[in-house]
């Protein structure tokens, strides 16, 4: 059991939450589960507690469930999580917020992928949020996370507009990095046709790039002894850009 005032700033990801489901986290997130495997599922007994921190719509959930974890997934999105509790039924999921969530049981082991922490766009707040993983960790627990680091915005957050248009929806959606600020901006304009008529919802999506030594240093500040590897020293060269960071909890 997880509990937490999920709040309304993740009430924006609601009515995207299908689209995301559908084309945001078919491929990378099972990418990244390779990652998972190597760096923390290896050493992990079947039968030990997973929590898995903005779960989206719980792909990399049923995942880690389908290898025998026993796996918690937390969302601050209820439309994320309608979608999370039908396609991965063996999983507990609860509605929190990252930054200010308590467990019942403390987990063996977290995760929070496909650069979800990016999406806390504070360093206070992403304190916040590793004193909470802190804290829901066992004695000898650990955590491992992804983050975009710049290059990743430079490539992929050009500013250049992608449109689709399929029988039953269409999306507008544009990608824009401001590396004085060092945040990134997607916007997403989607028109989905329900009930046999179109409607039309927007959708903004903000990241902060964190610098790499500020992320360590947040995680040691909040308890962890801490590392990280490029997506390259992993062997993942199609994720240049992309950092996993692991955290040990020692008591």
């Amino acid at each position: 059991m997880v509990s937490a005032d999920a709040g309304e700033p993740y009430s924006a990801y609601d009515d995207f939450a299908w689209f995301y489901h559908r084309y945001w986290s078919r491929g990378i997130p099972f990418r990244l589960l390779d990652a998972v495997d190597r760096l923390l599922l290896a050493d992990l007994e079947p039968g030990a507690r997973v929590l898995d921190l903005c779960c989206g719509t719980g792909r990399i959930s049923r995942a880690m469930a389908d290898r025998g974890y026993r796996v918690t997934g937390v969302d601050g999105s209820a439309g994320m999580l309608e979608i999370a509790r039908a396609q991965a039924p063996g999983v507990d999921f609860f509605r929190a917020d990252a930054r200010d969530f308590v467990v019942d049981e403390p987990v063996d082991a977290a995760v929070s992928l496909f650069d979800s922490l990016n999406h806390v766009t504070g360093p206070g707040e992403l304190a916040r949020v590793f004193r909470c993983l802190h804290a829901a960790l066992k004695p000898g627990g650990r955590l491992l996370f992804d983050l975009n680091d710049e290059p990743a915005f430079l490539r992929h957050w050009r500013g250049e507009t992608f449109t689709s248009v399929e029988d039953d929806h269409s999306s507008i959606m544009r990608g824009v990095y401001d590396p004085a600020e060092r945040l990134g901006t997607v916007t997403v304009t989607l028109f989905r046709l329900m009930d046999g008529t179109w409607r039309r919802s927007d959708v903004v999506v903000r990241e902060r790039c964190y610098r790499s030594g500020e992320v360590l240093a947040l995680l040691q500040a909040a308890g962890f002894r801490a590392r990280m590897h490029s997506a390259e020293a992993l062997g993942m060269e199609d994720q240049a850009g992309r950092m996993f960071f692991e955290g040990n909890r020692d008591r």
